[in-house]
C-alpha cells in the first residue's frame, strides 16, 4: 500500500514508518519538523519506498497519486512541546486533523487518527476504559493538547458518520523507547539523560503517582493492528502494568549503576495525573494485542540507546 503520515519525523511515526516499510508498504512522511527530528528519520534516506515532503498539515493538504493508509501522527506530545507551542498544537489537532479528513475522503484512504490517554485528564476511574469521559480541566495547562485531541477524535466520528469516511482512533499511553527528545520533559527520558549525567533524578510530589510504560515497539504493532481491524471507535493502547514514578526513577538508576545520582523532591505541577493506566480489554479482545516487552527489558534498551547517544560510550 501507499501510506500517508503526519508527524513523520516524530518519535513514534518514525517507528511506525520502520514497521511499515518492512511489511513492504511504501511510506510518504509529512513533517513541519516544530518538534520532528531530522535524525530520527535519517536512516530512510535513500530508501526507495521512502519520501518526506516538509509540509505543516495546518495548511491545505495534497499530495499527489493514491494514498491506501493515512495516519495523523502530527502534534507535540510532551508537556514541554504543547507548552512551548500551544496555538499550534491546537491547530494541527483541529485544522490539521480536518485537512487530514478531507484529504482521506479525497483519495478514498482509511484514516488513524492518534489521540491520547491526556483525554481522560486527571481520571476518576483506574484504570481508565475507552467508556470512561474524563476529567478534564477545559481551560487548564493541559488543555492546549487535552481538549484538542478530545475534538481530534468528534472530527474523526464526525467524517466517519456524516461523510462514511473509512476512520480509526488510538488513545496512546505512556511510551518510551529510543528516540524520544532528551529534552522534552517525559518522566523516563528526564531520568535517563539526569542519571547518565550525574544530575539529580527530579520527582514531583512524593513520587506516588502512576503511569504505565509502553515500551515503543509494542506499542507500533497496536497501532498497526488497529488500522487494519474493521473496529471504529476508540481503542487503548498501553501498557497495564501500573508503577509509581518513584519506582520507575528506582529502576533507571538500578540499570546505571555507575551514576552517581540521587532522587530529589519538587512541588507538583498543575494539572499532572495522579493515575494513569489503561484498561486494555478492547484490544486484547479485538486485536489479540497485549504488550510483550517487560519494563526492565525495554528501560535497558532505551539506557544502551541514549548512552551511545549523550556520551558516545
Amino acid at each position: 500500500m501507499r501510506i500517508l503520515i503526519s508527524g513523520a519525523a516524530g518519535f513514534l511515526a518514525s517507528h511506525l514508518t520502520d514497521l511499515l516499510l518492512s511489511q513492504g508498504h511504501e511510506i510518504v512522511g509529512l513533517d513541519n519538523f516544530i518538534t520532528g527530528k531530522e535524525e530520527n528519520i535519517a536512516h530512510f534516506k535513500g530508501h526507495p519506498a521512502h519520501t518526506l515532503i516538509r509540509h505543516d498539515v495546518i495548511l491545505p493538504t495534497d499530495v499527489d497519486g493514491p494514498i491506501d493508509r493515512i495516519y495523523h501522527m502530527a502534534s507535540p506530545a510532551s508537556p514541554i512541546g504543547y507548552v512551548k507551542h500551544q496555538v499550534a498544537t491546537l491547530k494541527v489537532n483541529s485544522q490539521g486533523t480536518w485537512n487530514l479528513l478531507e484529504l482521506a475522503e479525497r483519495k478514498n484512504a482509511r484514516f488513524l487518527m492518534a489521540s491520547t490517554s491526556e483525554c481522560y485528564g486527571d481520571p476518576m476511574v483506574n484504570p481508565q476504559p475507552e467508556s470512561y469521559w474524563g476529567n478534564v480541566n477545559p481551560i487548564g495547562l493541559r488543555s492546549m493538547y487535552d481538549e484538542a485531541k478530545r475534538f481530534s477524535e468528534a472530527c474523526t466520528m464526525a467524517y466517519l458518520r456524516e461523510r462514511q469516511v473509512d476512520t480509526r482512533i488510538i488513545r496512546i499511553f505512556n511510551t518510551y523507547g529510543p528516540r524520544m527528545d532528551p529534552f522534552d520533559g517525559r518522566v523516563v527520558i528526564s531520568f535517563i539523560k539526569q542519571a547518565l549525567h550525574n544530575e539529580p533524578l527530579t520527582v514531583f510530589g512524593e513520587g506516588k503517582q502512576t503511569r504505565s510504560l509502553c515500551y515503543v515497539y509494542d506499542l507500533v504493532r497496536g497501532i498497526n493492528l488497529v488500522m487494519e481491524s474493521d473496529f471504529v471507535e476508540p481503542i487503548n493502547l498501553g501498557n497495564p502494568d501500573e508503577v509509581t514514578i518513584l519506582q520507575i526513577a528506582k529502576d533507571v538508576l538500578a540499570l546505571i549503576p555507575e551514576s552517581k545520582s540521587q532522587i530529589t523532591h519538587h512541588p507538583m505541577p498543575p494539572d499532572d495525573p495522579r493515575v494513569r493506566c489503561p484498561d486494555i480489554t478492547r484490544a486484547k479482545q479485538i486485536l489479540g494485542w497485549t504488550p510483550t516487552v517487560p519494563r526492565q527489558e525495554g528501560l535497558k534498551k532505551m539506557i544502551d540507546f541514549y548512552r551511545e547517544r549523550l556520551l558516545g560510550k
